[in-house]
């Protein structure tokens, strides 16, 4: 093994909007969000090795090695540029799985940056995205590098700033398969287009929400108790739930406040990946 271990961000994103604009002949649903980063998410531990091999640490439980996004991200990056080092991966998991705050693809966009770096490759950010892509449909945002307007698959991305803000995020006890809900005869695929990035405050919805609450009614529960306090809303395909506010302390105090037994954090908005200077 060569070098010492190093330690990146992944962090989580919400969709501060989510339209279901239409389907492409392929059976891909085009849609139109706001995508924003947050400060709090997964971390993922790198240790470059002299060989070839490619280690999970702690795989995920349930998650087979194949399928994993960390393993399937530095294999992608490797087969694209022959480059024949190894790493030894670690993940430290604070993101649910099934949340809709983008944890697996926030990781993986992490260990193309971070392999990019480490390995020497010194790929371009838009040859990383076209990378990304063939990951996850979320994967390029993380790898853009900035809070965005997209459109598309969520590959056409516009670079946007936007108001500082806090967010209460809440973790409904259940893990939702993006591909049932996009699957649901019952979902809106016919929201009128945007023709310019839109203004934060107030703007859009989660058209894929009603089906995620009708399917799994905690959410609506949690969506229902953060509604006291302001407007809630999902986060991607669910099952998570947040919130905006004006500063932390408010934030910090409405999430004191929830029942005992709902989970998750409080966090605030990035324009700009951690790793953006990295890539």
């Amino acid at each position: 093994m060569t070098g010492a271990e190093q330690a990146y961000p992944a962090p989580a994103k919400l969709n501060l909007f989510l339209h279901v604009v239409g389907r492409r002949p392929d059976g891909y649903h085009r849609l139109q969000t706001l995508f924003r980063f947050l400060n709090y998410g997964d971390e993922v531990r790198i240790k470059v090795r002299e060989d070839d091999v490619l280690r999970l640490l702690n795989p995920l439980p349930g998650v087979p090695a194949e399928r994993d996004l960390c393993l399937r991200s530095a294999r992608l990056l490797r087969e694209c540029t022959g480059c024949r080092l190894g790493a030894d991966i670690g993940l430290v998991k604070r993101l649910p799985m099934g949340g809709g705050l983008g944890g697996g693809s926030s990781d993986a966009a992490t260990v193309l940056m971070a392999l990019n770096r480490l390995w020497r490759l010194a790929l371009p950010r838009p040859e990383l995205q076209r990378l990304a892509l063939r990951l996850g449909a979320d994967v390029p945002v993380f790898v853009f590098g900035h809070a965005a307007f997209a459109e598309g698959v969520g590959e056409e991305l516009h670079s946007v700033t936007l108001p500082p803000a806090s967010y209460v995020v809440l973790i409904p006890p259940v893990q939702i398969a993006t591909a049932e809900i996009f699957a649901n005869p019952g979902l809106t695929r016919n929201t009128p287009e945007m023709k310019i990035p839109p203004l934060p405050k107030g703007c859009g919805r989660n058209d894929l929400e009603p089906v995620v609450v009708a399917a799994y009614p905690v959410v609506g529960e949690h969506l229902d108790w953060l509604r006291q306090y302001g407007e809630a809303r999902m986060t991607g395909s669910g099952a998570c739930v947040f919130a905006a506010f004006p500063d932390r302390g408010e934030a910090e105090r409405v999430f004191a406040a929830r029942p005992e037994w709902m989970q998750g954090f409080v966090a605030d908005g990035l324009d700009v990946h951690p790793m953006y200077i990295a890539a």
